[in-house]
């Protein structure tokens, strides 16, 4: 199989790319648009630190087809940012101290960018089943359940 050239909306901007039928689309998007945030962790879809938006749901890079990234809108962890700032959720992690090694908090962040999107206000039960799938071996997760509820508080 050859490759295939590529085109979708990249954190706002529309890009193209040249992937291999068998590249994943977290490789796309660390090679090829320099966006490293997003982590190869377990490559198997465990761990969730290589987690993307993909037309605003939390998607698998490592298991995504680069392929299925066509006609469709991606975000990443790099696409949270409020201009040169934080995002919401981003400050909120930071704040509650809820980040440590840091290889989980961008997966934790777009699971959280896909849950407040679809639940603006969440229980403790929808934030955790939200960040299901995401993987924390040094903070545990009261912090980041805490910095979930605190990014969903209405801005004053």
């Amino acid at each position: 199989m050859s490759d295939v050239t590529i085109a979708f909306r990249l954190n706002g901007r529309m890009v193209s790319a040249t992937v291999a039928p068998t590249q994943a689309a977290l490789e796309c998007l660390r090679d090829q648009f320099a966006l490293t945030g997003a982590k190869l962790g377990c490559g198997e879809g465990e761990c969730g630190a290589c987690a993307i938006l993909l037309d605003g749901q939390a998607a698998l890079g490592c298991l995504t087809p680069a392929a299925d990234l066509d006609g469709r809108e991606v975000r990443t962890v790099e696409g949270l940012r409020d201009g040169p700032a934080l995002g919401r959720i981003q400050a909120a992690l930071v704040h509650e101290g809820a980040v440590q090694c840091g290889f989980c908090t961008p997966g934790m962040a777009v699971a959280a960018a896909a849950l407040l999107a679809e639940h603006p206000a969440p229980t403790v039960e929808q934030i955790r089943r939200g960040l299901e799938g995401n993987l924390c071996r040094c903070t545990g997760y009261v912090a980041i359940v805490q910095a979930v509820q605190t990014a969903a508080e209405p801005t004053p």
